[in-house]
């Protein structure tokens, strides 16, 4: 099969509504390495990076309760530190780069997926996302004035 290890996948394919932190950041324990009394850290087997995790809430109000919240994993050997909330609002949006996504089978049997991001950043203004859309608008036009 072509396709082995994690699959790169862009944040809005995974998120297309965007997601909210939902709890702190936790390196991640190696529990098959650690013993009584000794903490072993797991430690990303491609990269050799740390593993962080943190819980997201998926904003997509077609998701089920059951399964709005995820853990991202990020790699990287430094503590990532999630964007500050949003000013007099309770919620923290959020989002990732670098993404993969590695399916597995769950101990119930279900398809399940490990999500891993590679950084954490506050989200693109909506200007920005607003400007880009134009642009990509522009672009599109330019390309159907330019073929006909």
């Amino acid at each position: 099969m072509a396709i082995q290890g994690p699959i790169a996948i862009g944040f809005d394919q995974v998120f297309p509504h965007g997601c909210y932190v939902v709890g702190e950041v936790e390196q991640v324990k190696d529990f098959d390495a650690s013993t009584n009394g000794r903490t072993v850290y797991a430690k990303d087997r491609t990269t050799g990076l740390a593993v962080w995790q943190i819980p997201v809430m998926d904003a997509d109000p077609a998701v089920k309760a059951a399964q709005k919240t995820v853990a991202v994993k990020i790699l990287t050997d430094v503590q990532p530190v999630p964007p500050a909330p949003l000013p007099g609002s309770p919620f923290t949006p959020v989002e990732f780069d670098g993404m993969t996504v590695t399916p597995y089978v769950a101990q119930n049997g279900r398809l399940a997926y490990s999500i891993r991001a590679m950084a954490m950043r506050a989200p693109r203004t909506a200007t920005t996302s607003t400007r880009q859309a134009a642009s990509a608008s522009a672009k599109e036009t330019a390309g159907k004035e330019i073929a006909a």
